[in-house]
């Protein structure tokens, strides 16, 4: 049994906090307003079909054996003072385009660590839906996790399985930097499409517009000292424009975008803009 402490309780913390307390782990969660409110008078995370797991609120960093961070990326500074003051092995779980380096230095590359859920999760009046992607999807998107190239903490062993036996299908990538850098290229421009699909279908520009936006991140992937991965975005890049902008055209009109456009445009907005600002690369940062 491990002692995990996830910070933040929206959808995606819930449905850690949910999958790993059902796993028989000891489950902390730290949240706030409405949030914190109902998960004390609930005493679990509830599910919309009446499932629970009990799990313990708190207001503060205990000890763990790890800590998740699966909050909003313009919400982790005002975490970070909370996060230097504790020992626990900490693992960042949001999209991030240049975030990893000054990160690590904040709690120290010892216990420093990045995951990313593949997860489709929302709250619905308080109560979680959360659909796991699943290992068949591995070439698509599976759950991953890992370090920064030049150096990988000894307590990250061991952790896929434990996120594999929670049943959440993980891997373990060597270079979540480039990994996050691909991710968020591909993920930028499809959050958007995914917010005009919650409205109407994508024009035939607007869907041609998402392949020309990838293959410009990848781009700026590249320039930065960095791999396009893992091999099977990279392969977006070579697949014609013409077929990739027919299937998001056509997805755009199933509704099979509208899920990434229920969290609204904040997300992909604060990614654009972090994409637009200089960046140092990995051989600059030495």
């Amino acid at each position: 049994m491990k002692r995990i402490t996830i910070v933040g309780a929206g959808a995606i913390g819930s449905s850690l906090a949910f999958l790993f307390a059902k796993a028989g782990h000891q489950v902390s969660v730290l949240a706030r307003a409405e949030r914190l409110a109902q998960l004390r008078r609930d005493g679990a995370i509830v599910t919309v079909e009446g499932d629970r797991a009990v799990v313990e609120v708190v207001e503060t960093l205990g000890s763990a054996d790890l800590i998740l961070v699966p909050v909003r990326p313009w919400h982790v500074d005002a975490l970070l003072p909370m996060l230097k003051a504790s020992t626990a092995p900490v693992m960042f779980m949001f999209n991030a385009w240049s975030e990893l380096p000054a990160l690590r230095e904040a709690v120290g590359r010892e216990r420093f660590s990045w995951g990313f859920p593949a997860i489709v999760a929302a709250l619905r009046d308080g109560k979680l839906e959360v659909r796991v992607v699943p290992r068949a999807l591995e070439r698509v998107q599976i759950t991953t996790l890992g370090a920064m190239s030049d150096f990988r903490p000894s307590w990250l062993d061991g952790w896929a399985q434990t996120f594999t036996v929670a049943g959440l299908p993980t891997v373990e990538c060597s270079d979540m930097e480039a990994w996050l850098a691909t991710h968020a290229v591909v993920m930028t421009p499809l959050m958007m499409a995914g917010v005009t699909s919650m409205t109407r279908g994508l024009s035939w520009a607007e869907a041609v517009g998402v392949v020309d936006a990838w293959r410009s991140g990848f781009a700026q992937v590249r320039q930065r000292g960095l791999e396009v991965t893992p091999s099977s975005v990279a392969a977006l890049a070579s697949t014609p424009r013409w077929l990739l902008g027919a299937a998001l055209w056509l997805a755009s009109r199933v509704g099979a975008l509208r899920p990434l456009g229920e969290n609204g445009a904040d997300e992909p907005a604060f990614l654009r803009a972090a994409m637009a600002r200089p960046s140092l690369s990995r051989d600059f940062r030495g």
